[in-house]
C-alpha cells in the first residue's frame, strides 16, 4: 500500500529584487532552505515589461552550489568564466555545477511584446563535492523527452519514468526535475520515494495537491510534502501545470552568504577572499 504524501506547508512566492535589479518571485530561499534540503532557492521571474528584467544579473561568483535554469518563454544570454557562452532559449536549460568556483553572468532578454519567464532553483552539494571541477550543460529543448503517463504531459528534465530518461545525468543528490500538465477533471500520481525532498511549484491553471483535498492551488504556489511513496495531483475544470522538483537530502550543516555556499563560516571567509584576492577560480 503506497502511502500519499499530504501536504507540509504552501508558501507563496514573494516579490524580490535580484541581481542588477530584476524583479521576480521568490518561492523560497534562505529562510526556507532547511525545509527543502538538498534545494537553497528557487526563483520564478515573470514579467512582460523589459524594465523588470533587462538590468539582469552581471558577472558574479559561485562556489558550493548548482544552478538550474530553465527557460519558457523569451532568451537569456549568459557567458562564464570557463569560455562558454550562448543563449538560453525557451524550453531549454542551463545546468551547471559551480564546484570549486565559477564567475558567470546571465542577462535576460525577453521575447517579441516584452515577455520573459524563467525559473532558477539552485541546489547543494555535500561537503565532498563542493570543490569539485566545475562543469557545465547546455540542455537543448529538443534534447528533453516529454511523454504522456498515467494521462498528464511530463517533460523529463532530470530523472526517470518507466525506460525514459532525462538529458541531465550523473548528478551527486539524484534530482528529479519535471514540468508537469495534468489536464481538466483528471487525477495523476507520480512515485516519490520515501526519505527524499519532494516540492512542486506551481506555473499556471489550478490544482488540488493532497490527495483531493485541501486548498486548489494556483501559480506562484509553492508545495512541501511531508514523507511518504508518492504525491497525488487532481484537478477540476482547469488543468494544471507544475514543476515537480525531487531529490536526496544531504544532512549537513549550511554556511551561506549571496552567491557561495558552504559548509563552515571559515571556508564562506575563504572564498570571499579569494574572490578579492583574484585566486577564487581554481579549474580553467
Amino acid at each position: 500500500m503506497c502511502a500519499v504524501r499530504r501536504i507540509d506547508r504552501v508558501i507563496k512566492g514573494k516579490p524580490t529584487i535580484e541581481g542588477a535589479g530584476v524583479h521576480l518571485k521568490r518561492a523560497f530561499g534562505n529562510s526556507e532552505a532547511p525545509l527543502f534540503d538538498p534545494f537553497l532557492l528557487l526563483d520564478d521571474f515573470h514579467s512582460e515589461n523589459p524594465a523588470d528584467y533587462l538590468k539582469g544579473f552581471p558577472w558574479h561568483p559561485h562556489r558550493g552550489i548548482e544552478t538550474i535554469t530553465y527557460v519558457i518563454h523569451g532568451e537569456i544570454e549568459h557567458g562564464d568564466s570557463m569560455a562558454n557562452k550562448g543563449i538560453i532559449y525557451p524550453g531549454d536549460v542551463q545546468w551547471m555545477t559551480a564546484g570549486s568556483g565559477i564567475i558567470h553572468q546571465e542577462m535576460p532578454k525577453g521575447q517579441k511584446g516584452g515577455l520573459m519567464w524563467g525559473f532558477q532553483l539552485w541546489a547543494n552539494l555535500p561537503a565532498s563535492h563542493k570543490m569539485m571541477g566545475p562543469r557545465y550543460r547546455d540542455v537543448k529543448s529538443s534534447q528533453i523527452p516529454t511523454i504522456i503517463t498515467g494521462g498528464a504531459s511530463v517533460k523529463i528534465i532530470c530523472g526517470k519514468i518507466d525506460d525514459i530518461t532525462g538529458p541531465v545525468q550523473d548528478i551527486v543528490t539524484a534530482p528529479e526535475y519535471l514540468d508537469i500538465t495534468v489536464p481538466p477533471n483528471s487525477q495523476f500520481r507520480r512515485a516519490t520515494g520515501k526519505g527524499r525532498t519532494v516540492l512542486a511549484y506551481v506555473i499556471e491553471g489550478a490544482g488540488h495537491f493532497d490527495a483531493g483535498s485541501g486548498s486548489l492551488l494556483g501559480p506562484e504556489h509553492l508545495v512541501a510534502f511531508h514523507d511518504g511513496d508518492e504525491i497525488m495531483v487532481s484537478t477540476l475544470e482547469k488543468s494544471v501545470r507544475f514543476l515537480l522538483i525531487s531529490g536526496q537530502p544531504i544532512k549537513e550543516p549550511v554556511a551561506w552568504y549571496g552567491p557561495i555556499v558552504m559548509n563552515t563560516q571559515e571556508e564562506l571567509s575563504i572564498a570571499f577572499q579569494e574572490y578579492r584576492d583574484g585566486t577564487f577560480i581554481k579549474h580553467a
